[in-house]
C-alpha cells in the first residue's frame, strides 16, 4: 500500500555528504517508498563517494554559491524530468578556520558566506525550480534546527543564519501562493550525531546533555528526522504550509527536568 503517495514521484535531494547525513536518509526511506530520487552534490569528488551510497540514482554537480550551476542544474533535470514533486534542502555551511570566536567578534566574510550557502540557496534554488515544481501538489522541505532562541556558545552564528532560513520558509510559501500550491516547510531536529557536528568543539558533551533532557530520556536519531521530512514531501501533509517541525523528543519542555536540576546543583557546590 502506497499510503504516503510518493511511488513514482521524483525528488531532488540537495546536501548527501555521507551515510550520517539527514539528506542520505531521506533519500533512502523515500527509495523505499517508490519514490524516484534524484541528488544533487557540489562536486565531482563528492558525487563520486555519494555514488558508493545511492547506487544508479542521478547524480548531478551544483555548487550552490554559483547562480550560473544552480541554472544549469535546472537545464539538466527539465531535460531528464518533466516534473519534480519535491525538494529536500539540506545544505549548511560555516567557515570556522580562523577558530571559534565570541558572536560579536564574528567576521563579515564568513557571516555572509554561511547566509548565502545555508540560507540565500534556498531561495535561490527554489525560483530556478519554480516552474519545474508539480504547481498543484510540490513540496519543498529545509533542514534547520530546534531552536535558534537557544545561545549555545559553540554553535556560533550558525543560529542566527538557521533565523534567516525559518522566515525565509514563510515567505517562499507567501511568494509561490501567487500562482501555484507549492509548499515550504522545516523540519527542526535537535542534537544529532552527524559528521558536521563532530567538527563543533563541545558537541559531545552538549549532545549528552540533550539526550537527557528529552523525556524518554534517548537521543533524536537521524532516520526520525528523515522519517518526518518525507511526511511532509507526500501529499498526507497537504494541509501543512510554513511549518517548522520540530523533532526533540520532547527535550523543550525538559529543561527543569528534576534529575537535571540536581545534578547542576550538585556540581556547583
Amino acid at each position: 500500500m502506497d499510503f504516503l503517495q510518493l511511488s513514482g514521484k521524483s525528488i531532488l535531494i540537495f546536501g548527501v555528504a555521507n551515510r550520517k547525513s539527514v539528506a542520505f536518509q531521506i533519500g533512502k526511506i523515500l527509495t523505499e517508498a517508490g519514490a524516484d530520487v534524484l541528488y544533487s552534490v557540489r562536486s565531482a569528488a563528492r558525487r563520486d563517494s555519494v555514488r558508493k551510497l545511492v547506487g544508479d540514482a542521478p547524480i548531478y554537480i551544483c555548487d550552490v554559491e554559483h547562480q550560473d550551476q544552480i541554472d544549469a542544474l535546472q537545464a539538466d533535470i527539465a531535460r531528464d524530468r518533466p516534473q519534480l514533486h519535491g525538494i529536500v534542502h539540506s545544505i549548511a555551511f560555516a567557515d570556522y578556520s580562523g577558530g571559534w570566536r565570541p558572536f560579536h567578534e564574528t567576521p563579515r566574510a564568513a557571516f555572509l558566506q554561511a547566509v548565502d550557502i545555508s540560507c540565500f540557496s534556498l531561495v535561490a534554488v527554489s525560483n530556478a525550480f519554480r516552474d519545474l515544481l508539480d504547481p498543484n501538489h510540490g513540496s519543498v522541505v529545509t533542514i534547520s534546527i530546534s531552536t535558534t532562541r537557544m545561545a549555545a556558545e559553540n554553535y556560533g552564528y550558525m543560529a542566527p543564519v538557521k533565523a534567516a532560513l525559518d522566515s525565509s520558509v514563510c515567505f517562499l510559501a507567501k511568494s509561490f501562493s501567487e500562482f501555484s500550491k507549492v509548499r515550504f516547510n522545516a523540519v527542526c531536529p535537535g542534537l544529532l550525531k552527524t559528521s558536521a557536528s563532530a567538527g563543533i568543539p563541545g558537541y559531545v558533551d552538549s549532545y549528552l546533555f540533550a539526550e537527557q533532557a528529552t523525556l524518554r530520556k534517548a537521543a533524536v536519531q537521524t532516520e526520525e528526522v528523515a522519517n518526518a521530512a518525507v511526511f511532509l514531501l507526500s501529499p498526507r501533509s497537504s494541509g501543512i504550509n510554513t511549518q517548522g517541525l520540530v523533532i526533540d523528543a520532547g527535550m523543550e519542555v525538559n529543561y527543569f527536568d528534576k534529575r537535571l536540576v540536581s545534578q547542576s546543583l550538585q556540581r556547583t557546590e
